[in-house]
């Protein structure tokens, strides 16, 4: 790999601390309205407390959003694009989209907007936004949304026929750095339509309201100066420092405080007429004798009054930074923008190779990086309520997320979506590291070790969920994430971050030990919890207890805990190769990981697992008080994911940590005896060892139904449950009727808001673990472990083989077919048939389990971005 190019080195520079590049970038989420943050009701109804219609006239306490926007790392300087296009009744400074209760699946963006370009250190950035020229049908899609119930489709921008004859603008907003604090800014409008068209275009520059909420030294104010005639900006910021703005001549020039309407949010009197919705009345009314009477506050735009002919392009320049400028536009403004424009494509070109699928590769990549965003949580302060603002009603200390007082986070994040999820969820943060890494490992190193810190992770050792529960169990795959961090580190770097490695596998131990105590009741390595992740995969919603009082073994709750030690050991065997003081945690894991798989296979004759020896499956086991139990027999992802729990020791390995090696060779001679099946499987002296949950017998009945097109096998990867269920499975659980179908695409139930299913539909990151088991298995077996692809197909290939055939299944959804059309913009492949959107790409949460279309959360980049994973390792192998 070339790490030679200017954005390498601008890495280097910033790691190294040199030059702080990363202190602006991609900061600002898309929404903060509806967040459990922004929520100080009573009872925890964020959707209602803090809704979109209150958004443009009401402050913010933990963040900011807007289009397009960038700040620096803890959003105290923020800039975005504002717009109106004359008809719509408000100006449009954020994205719209629908609440959970709102929506037929739950909550959805409900905008056209992609990410095109963005490198690490956000030296470019590039995005579009698709503005329709009609008016903004925002009540037609609440109405429509409200019509339709869960078995219906979602009701799109698309369908509301504003898009019509191409009669919207592009929005075109690109950020390039001449320096760390010089930031080069470009908003491009391009009128699609053959007709005329007005755009009132306010680029906009505000500062977050610290004031109304806590002490500040001293007020921030954005102040108007004038240099040779020519006025721009000066931003005074106590913790930030000073900043110019310098911008284009402009129609009008707008100041106002962000400071909360108090009359249009609360029926009170204000104590002064400038506040955070003036732009909005001024705008709409063309009355602007109030926004323009001020030279100074705390947000401001310039006004542009563009009127563009049909197809014609308008492009306004703006520069922010701490240097005071002459002559901001001269010629240096746009060779700066062409050169890195040019460097970011060397950067991906030096990255990830001139390779096919290099589009899809780079605008996964692209949205991961806008999806950096910056996240602030003080519980105990939120809790408490802040001393300059109304006391929070005392139910709070009893309700959400009460118990977790310890938790401050004021970091960047990488959100799973920056609308429909602008918060952590800690499965899913794991997820994006792995991508991250392949374009900033140090990033992506950071990231997992903000999880283990003592203002995230709890004392008792817990890992924080995600904000609407944080005492929720998400899957435990940070260690997982962290083995495959290293490992592309090692790769691009040639030398392997012990020091990152031991930092994690230190306080992942905490982690792991409050796993074991807390989620295994039973004491007999067969692991309960929640729904960790999995949403409604089962038929009952797995967070809030069993019907009748029982207990509920999980396959999946075992499984990731066999992971998780395999893991652990493959860790510990890392750093053992370095310090030995680490052989003793590699053999405790590697017994603890023995105990699991006798649990979960009935390895031993005195207890019963939960593997059906009949129908080849593992179920979930559902444990009644008064003794009896019951197989709940779905086939389902989760029963698969034992095969995921896999690892390869090489012998090399073994050979140089002895003690550990006397510790295997104890095993297979007196703990082996006792066992009905092999958990360590055919060991030999002096050979590789492989250590799988599963048997190689069970292994090779479960993997020929992975691979069966009639149950889990689809045309574009793994689903999530078996097509079996097209005919719906049902339980008596004491007199309650329980039951699953097979759902490919929108979940038809309301667990969990329904917002997400996993009943059907095809998921990236499970289909990456089950990816890197199969290469792990091929890895010990090579070819002599053939299955036939597609199960009954007669078409033997190897396990290496079948992982990049499933690979290539999962890329295809993205690419073009001889049509020229993709297969996850489905349901409007006219449209994306245009000119103005062939070449633009949606990564959704999930995917239909028959065609593939996209699901879900439309810019979950997020887990699925790991289709640039699959894309590399792809380019590799060829």
């Amino acid at each position: 790999m070339n790490n030679t190019t200017p954005e390498h080195k601008r890495l280097e520079e910033n790691y190294s601390e040199e030059k702080d590049w990363l202190k602006w970038g991609s900061y600002v989420s898309e929404r903060q309205w509806g967040t459990v943050r922004e929520d100080y009701s009573a009872n925890g109804d964020a959707w209602n407390y803090f809704p979109h219609e209150h958004a443009r006239s009401r402050t913010y306490r933990w963040g900011e959003d807007g289009i397009a926007g960038i700040s620096d790392r803890y959003c105290n300087i923020c800039f975005g694009v504002s717009l109106w296009n004359g008809k719509d009744a408000i100006l449009k400074e954020r994205l719209f989209g629908l609440t959970g209760p709102q929506g037929n699946h739950g909550e959805d963006v409900k905008e056209l907007y992609y990410y095109l370009e963005n490198t690490p250190t956000h030296s470019y950035m590039k995005q579009l936004y698709k503005y329709p020229q009609k008016a903004f049908p925002y009540a037609k899609l609440v109405e429509e949304n409200a019509k339709r119930n869960r078995t219906e489709l979602e009701y799109q921008l698309l369908d509301t026929g504003v898009f019509d004859n191409d009669e919207y603008f592009d929005v075109f907003t690109e950020y390039a750095k001449g320096d760390n604090e010089d930031i080069l800014i470009k908003i491009t409008v391009n009128n699609k339509s053959k007709k005329a068209a007005p755009l009132h275009l306010l680029p906009t520059l505000w500062i977050r309201n610290y004031w109304d909420f806590k002490e500040m030294p001293k007020k921030p104010k954005i102040e108007k100066q004038t240099q040779n005639g020519s006025p721009f900006v000066k931003v005074e910021h106590c913790y930030v420092g000073d900043y110019n703005l310098y911008f284009e001549e402009a129609a009008e020039l707008l100041f106002t405080e962000n400071e909360t309407n108090m009359e249009s949010v609360y029926l009170a009197q204000n104590d002064h007429p400038y506040k955070k919705d003036l732009f909005h009345k001024a705008v709409t009314s063309n009355d602007y004798k109030l926004a323009t009477k001020r030279t100074e506050g705390t947000k401001f735009s310039p006004l542009y009054k563009l009127n563009l002919k049909g197809g014609e392009s308008k492009t306004i320049r703006l520069r922010f930074t701490k240097e005071t400028l002459e002559n901001p536009f001269n010629d240096t403004f746009d060779t700066l923008f062409d050169t890195r424009v040019a460097e970011c494509e060397d950067f991906y070109t030096a990255t990830i190779g001139e390779v096919q699928h290099k589009e899809i590769q780079k605008q996964a990549l692209a949205g991961m990086l806008w999806s950096k965003n910056y996240y602030n949580y003080d519980v105990e302060q939120w809790l408490l309520g802040d001393s300059k603002a109304s006391v929070p009603a005392k139910e709070r200390l009893s309700g959400r997320n009460n118990s977790w007082k310890t938790l401050r986070n004021h970091d960047i994040m990488l959100m799973p979506d920056a609308w429909e999820y602008p918060w952590y969820a800690a499965w899913d943060s794991a997820f994006h590291c792995v991508t991250i890494a392949l374009v900033d490992a140090n990033f992506a190193k950071h990231q997992l070790l903000l999880f283990t810190k003592e203002w995230y992770m709890a004392p008792n050792g817990q890992i924080p969920a995600y904000e609407w529960n944080f005492s929720d169990v998400n899957p435990p795959v940070q260690a997982w994430a962290t083995l495959n961090v290293y490992k592309t580190d090692k790769e691009q770097t040639g030398k392997g971050d012990l020091r990152f490695l031991k930092k994690m596998f230190n306080k992942l131990a905490l982690n792991f030990t409050w796993w074991v105590n807390q989620i295994d009741g039973s004491q007999n390595n067969v692991f309960e919890g929640g729904f960790l992740g999995l949403d409604n995969i089962g038929v009952f919603d797995r967070s809030h207890g069993v019907p009748g009082g029982g207990t509920l073994e999980q396959v999946d709750g075992t499984s990731w805990m066999a992971l998780y030690c395999l893991n652990m050991l493959e860790i510990s065997l890392e750093l053992a190769l370095h310090d030995d003081s680490y052989d003793d945690m590699a053999i405790k894991y590697f017994g603890h990981f023995v105990f699991i798989a006798e649990a979960l296979n009935k390895l031993s004759l005195e207890t019963e697992g939960i593997w059906d020896e009949e129908e080849g499956f593992f179920y979930d086991k559902l444990l009644f008080p008064n003794g009896k139990s019951a197989s709940i027999k779905i086939r389902s992802i989760a029963g698969m994911l034992s095969i995921a729990a896999v690892l390869c020791i090489r012998k090399e390995t073994l050979e140089k940590l002895p003690k550990f090696n006397h510790a295997v060779q104890w095993f297979k001679n007196h703990r082996m005896k006792t066992l009905k099946y092999p958990v360590v499987q055919e060991y030999a002296d002096g050979d590789d060892l492989l250590l799988s949950l599963v048997p190689k017998d069970r292994l090779k009945r479960l993997v020929n139904v992975l691979l069966d097109e009639k149950e889990f096998l689809s045309p574009h990867g793994i689903r999530s449950l078996s097509k079996i269920h097209e005919t719906p499975y049902n339980v008596d659980i004491n007199g309650v009727n329980y039951s699953i179908n097979y759902e490919p695409n929108e979940s038809t139930t309301s667990l969990f808001g329904g917002n997400s299913n996993w009943r059907g539909p095809v998921w990236f990151p499970l289909n990456y673990l089950f990816i890197q088991a199969l290469k792990e298995y091929h890895s010990y077996g090579g070819d002599s472990l053939k299955f036939e692809y597609p199960t009954g197909s007669k078409n033997k290939l190897s396990l290496k083989e079948i992982s990049v055939e499933i690979s290539k299944r999962l890329i295809s959804i993205f690419e073009k077919d001889k049509d020229d059309n993709r297969i996850v913009h489905a349901l409007h492949k006219d449209i994306y048939a245009r000119e103005g959107f062939k070449d633009l790409i949606l990564f959704y949460e999930y995917f239909d389990g028959d065609n593939g279309r996209g699901v879900g959360a439309s810019h979950q980049t997020g887990w699925t971005s790991l289709v640039a994973n699959l894309i590399d390792e792809i380019n590799k192998k060829e």
